[in-house]
Order: structure tokens, then sequence, then C-alpha cells
């Protein structure tokens, strides 16, 4: 069996799993969330954990058994924790806030940038350049994290842009006077 399909998701208390023929249904404090399983792969609820099975040992299977298994448990981490990323804006006066449904950047265009916030997200901007990004869906807030961060992309000379808390931007050093006379 595959390594990482073979161990069942633990459901902890709170969460609900139920499956309905090929998908999973997670509910939980967090939120909702759904997800088809395909490839043959089936999913079987008991004693407060979730074991997926596939039906055959072929390469394609075994494959597809440990992604599902992982994609579950994200399902059942983000309905019971949540996700969260954080970004920082770097740069003079460069900002964020969140005006409506909308994160606006100013980010050293002359116009400010607007990025539409999907439903099941939580943004917020504490200061004018920390923006974090919360929801129960862990690809939708890494989608959306990327996408904020592909406004501005931090550039390799002074690092301005947005980028991650922690990131390392690996700083190339710039031109220089290389000296002499004629």
């Amino acid at each position: 069996m595959s390594r990482i399909g073979k161990i069942p998701v633990a459901i902890p208390s709170g969460v609900t799993v139920s499956v309905d023929g090929d998908t999973v249904h997670v509910k939980g404090p967090k939120g909702e969330l759904t997800r088809e399983l395909t490839g043959g792969i089936t999913a079987v609820v008991e004693e407060n954990q979730l074991r997926l099975e596939r039906p055959d040992d072929e390469a394609q299977s075994k494959a597809l058994h440990g992604l599902y298994r992982s994609l579950c448990n994200g399902m059942v981490e983000g309905v019971d924790k949540g996700y969260e990323k954080r970004l920082e804006v770097v740069g003079v006066s460069y900002q964020a806030s969140v005006e409506g449904n909308r994160l606006r950047l100013q980010v050293g265009f002359s116009h400010p940038v607007f990025v539409d916030i999907p439903k099941g997200l939580t943004v917020e901007c504490p200061s004018a350049t920390t923006i974090v990004i919360k929801g129960c869906d862990k690809q939708m807030v890494g989608e959306f994290a990327a996408k904020s961060r592909k406004v501005r992309p931090p550039e390799p000379y002074k690092g301005k842009g947005v980028r991650y808390v922690g990131e390392q931007i690996i700083q190339k050093a710039g031109k220089s006077f290389v000296g002499g006379e004629k």
C-alpha cells in the first residue's frame, strides 16, 4: 500500500465527516468543505477515523491513494483549526488595506491595485504593511496569497514588493564603479 494512503485520518471532536458515494463532506467549526474522489478511490468512516482504499496496486492508483488521503487530511485540519498565510509589503510608501471585499495594494504603480477577496476567506491588515489571510480551504488561502504576491513580487536589488513573512530574498549586487583613469 501507499505509505501515506494507508494512514487513517483522525477526525477530531466537533468535526463531522460523511461519505456519499464518491464525495467526502467535512463540516466543522471553521466551515464546510467537499471533495470528489476519482480513480476508484473509496472512503470509509469508522470509529472517528477516515480510511481511504484503492481498487488495485497500479502506480496510478497508488499515487491517487496518497494524494486523496493528504487532501482529506487537509480538509479535516482546515475545518477544525483553519489555515493562515501572512504577507508583508516592503517598500517606501508601499501600503495594503481592505476595502469592502477587495484588497487594496499601493505598491509603486501610479494607481492602486485591487484584488477581489473570494468568499470563504478572511483578509485583515493589522498594519499598513502586513496582510493576514485566513480560511478553512488550504488551496484557496495559498492561491489568494500567491495572487496578492504576484501584483508586485519582491525584486532582487532592494527587496521591495509583496513577500511572505519570513521569506528570504537573495539580493544581487548592484552596479558599482570599477574604477581607473584613462
